[in-house]
């Protein structure tokens, strides 16, 4: 499978050891790592020693946090003590509870709007914030999911990181619970058989917490300014053998692994491992994008996250998420090393995905999934993650089960030799690989979309055009770009620029809000700056709502255009730097 790769690439295969990583795996995950605890603490100290084992310099500091954990949960139905888990995010209950009227609603739907004020709705699925504000819209007093075969601890706030003063009123305002299938089924029949009153409770223990960062660099030789930021948690739901071991042993050992090949990286290399993942809905990553913004904006050339890799049984890896302008690497090494064809997902706002707003490039999230199937224990992990052949991380994906056991060595080894291959392609390659070009053949299609969903309410003409001009630059500087070799500053000169359009283009493409602010966890639209178009489209034309919804579109249009005219800027002297050192060598 490795005939296309170079002689260091397949020295670099040979270093990663199997062993060496459900070693690191089983340190990593051998206490419940909850966020701020002492326990986690532990973990972080072990990663910090290990990092500084392979010769890295570390630095391991604490900030402040908005950290919530779960405490206990109850469920009185009838004669039954349902058990039950709560939520991180989610209020607690006074200490008579709440008592109301269970309405089982089966499968959530949009067409609910509106419920007795006292009722405690009952929807099957793993517990979502976006079902929960829409029930919460409707009126209910407190929500209960029925998870599946397990309960699945998650996190109910759409905020994102720790909550600002202009967010905090985004949290959730109502209690939520899960139950598992067969306590569902005891639910369902009392209510089918009259009960018409359930009791419930819950403690969640939320407040500012002191949480870690540790980070630590490799630095290359010919950019070392410029780094690669690669990162993980290390806070966990249970044990979290998966959820996160597997991908905090995956990054000590490519640590390891590139602290050996030093000699052949062009850039530096920033490791980072998180606090504030599961129980702060990624305040970790949030409150380094605040700190060092700058920094990030002005030399990160590319940002790799990983979660729950080297999950037993899981052979599909066509699906992870990746921009555009990072697919081509996925593509040779997935194909190279697992030998299938990606076709990557666009990312939604989760995974700690926050540098969108400096403009850093994105690639993976996880790496291996469960191949859908018929599997009962599945079913709803599938409906949370649900792809065209994946179906995410396993049945034991946040639950108790999520233990050594379910990592597979060899499976563990393939997803890291991946990460391992297409992050060192980054920190080795002369030009950054990024695909200016396929990021605005996709900005193309989706105006050529928004156009057509406008109609004639607002033109997307200029858009378009700027669009058309970019599109043109770019397949010209790619057309150069491989006719030619580089000296080392012209180089420099190439990925100076390359950056630059993509500070440009991400945040167009990527990010709703002002760039120093952050979208809510979410799925998003793209371009969501443009997001206001399918609210145009549904009013009623000339109606006073659609002239709000126009001049504030038109706004927007203005920002997204602003930022086209400032990427094909930054495409032309692209262009220029090639066209100038066209034919020149090391």
């Amino acid at each position: 499978m490795t005939e296309q790769l170079s002689s260091i690439e397949k020295e670099l295969l040979q270093e990663i050891n199997a062993n060496k990583l459900i070693e690191f795996n089983k340190e990593m995950a051998k206490e419940v790592r909850l966020s701020g605890s002492e326990e986690e603490l532990r973990a972080f100290q072990y990663a910090k020693k290990t990092l500084e084992s392979f010769g890295l310099d570390t630095i391991l500091s604490f900030h402040d946090a908005y950290i919530s954990l779960p405490k206990e949960a109850q469920l009185i139905a009838g004669d039954l003590d349902i058990p039950c888990i709560t939520h991180a995010m989610a209020p607690s209950t006074q200490k008579e509870g709440i008592v109301g009227t269970p309405v089982y609603l089966g499968e959530f739907s949009n067409d609910t709007h509106s419920v007795e004020k006292a009722s405690i709705l009952i929807v099957e699925g793993i517990a979502s914030p976006f079902i929960l504000k829409e029930l919460e819209k409707a009126g209910a007093a407190a929500v209960i999911f029925i998870n599946g075969p397990l309960t699945h601890e998650m996190i109910v706030s759409t905020v994102w990181g720790s909550p600002s003063e202009t967010n905090i009123d985004q949290m959730p305002k109502i209690p939520v619970i899960s139950i598992n299938d067969a306590d569902g089924l005891k639910l369902r029949q009392l209510i089918e058989s009259g009960m018409n009153q359930v009791e419930l409770h819950t403690s969640v223990e939320t407040k500012w917490t002191p949480i870690p960062t540790l980070t630590a660099e490799i630095k290359g030789s010919i950019e070392p300014d410029h780094f690669v930021l690669f990162s993980g948690h290390i806070d966990s739901w249970h044990y979290g053998a998966m959820d996160n071991g597997s991908a905090n042993a995956t990054m000590l050992e490519v640590a390891r692994v590139l602290s050996k090949s030093q000699t052949h990286l062009k850039r530096s290399i920033r490791f980072a491992f998180w606090s504030g993942h599961s129980h702060g809905r990624y305040a970790g990553s949030q409150a380094y994008a605040d700190q060092h913004w700058e920094d990030i904006h002005e030399n990160c050339v590319m940002y790799f996250y990983i979660d729950s890799v080297g999950g037993k049984g899981a052979s599909i890896l066509s699906e992870s998420n990746c921009m555009a302008e990072t697919k081509d690497i996925a593509t040779h090494y997935v194909k190279q090393v697992a030998g299938q064809d990606f076709i990557g997902s666009r990312y939604g706002k989760y995974a700690d995905q926050s540098f969108w707003g400096a403009g850093v490039p994105s690639l993976f999230m996880g790496m291996s999934e469960q191949e859908l199937s018929d599997d009962p224990k599945s079913q709803k992990v599938f409906k949370v993650f649900r792809g065209k052949k994946a179906g995410g991380f396993g049945w034991w994906w946040h639950t108790i089960e999520d233990t050594i056991d379910k990592i597979d060595p060899a499976v563990l080894k393939r997803d890291c030799e991946i990460y391992a291959l297409s992050i060192f392609k980054v920190l080795s390659a002369s030009i950054l690989p990024i695909n200016q070009l396929a990021a605005a053949i996709e900005l193309k299609q989706i105006i050529m979309d928004y156009q057509e969903v406008a109609g004639n309410r607002i033109s997307l003409d200029v858009t378009m055009e700027r669009l058309n001009k970019l599109e043109k630059v770019l397949a010209e500087f790619q057309f150069l770009k491989e006719k030619g070799s580089y000296t080392i500053e012209s180089s420099k000169q190439v990925n100076k620029h390359l950056l630059a359009v993509s500070r440009s283009l991400i945040p167009l493409n990527y990010v709703g809000v002002d760039r120093f602010e952050h979208d809510e966890a979410a799925g998003m639209l793209p371009i969501p700056m443009l997001s206001s178009i399918y609210k145009l489209s549904g009013v009623e034309e000339n109606s006073h709502q659609f002239y709000l919804l126009r001049t504030s579109t038109k706004r927007q249009i203005n920002k997204v255009n602003y930022l086209l005219k400032q990427a094909i800027l930054d495409s032309e002297k692209l262009l220029s730097v090639v066209k100038e050192r066209s034919g020149e060598h090391v």
